[in-house]
């Protein structure tokens, strides 16, 4: 099974789906599209129990997929998802825009673990690297 998760901040959106839609045509199984939620979130009308169902969707995706995509900049969920994935030892791919993970005021110590792998292209490289080298984990 090919299951992936899009980790990113609303900013991204766009480039959320973008990667979401093709990894689907290809067969992909997105564990969770947390990108449904920017209707409630630009309405103003999300609760405190909303935020609690969508941490635990956004939990279970990262724990379901066999590969986690981090598609930067990033908010704090973002990066909780990608400690998340470090420690479960899901493949795990950075994608910054430019050189976000360089500058010293922007990236974080994690950006360099080893074990994360990094994309410096386009979304369409990033959709190769993924699509190239399929692994998959054994549920925790």
């Amino acid at each position: 099974m090919k299951r992936f998760y899009v980790a990113s901040s609303f900013r991204n959106i766009v480039n959320v789906r973008y990667v979401a839609q093709i990894l689907e045509s290809k067969g992909y199984i997105n564990t969770y599209d947390w990108t449904q939620n920017a209707s409630a979130r630009d309405a103003g009308t999300v609760t405190l129990g909303d935020l609690r169902s969508v941490g635990q969707h956004e939990r279970d995706a990262v724990t379901g997929a066999d590969v986690v995509v981090i598609l930067l900049p990033g908010g704090k969920g973002t990066h909780v998802e990608l400690g998340m994935a470090i420690a479960l030892g899901r493949r795990t791919i950075l994608h910054p825009p430019d050189e976000v993970i360089n500058n010293f005021e922007t990236n974080s110590t994690f950006y360099h673990l080893p074990e994360l792998e990094k994309c410096h292209g386009t979304l369409d490289d990033l959709l190769a690297m993924i699509v190239g080298r399929e692994v998959t984990v054994a549920p925790v």
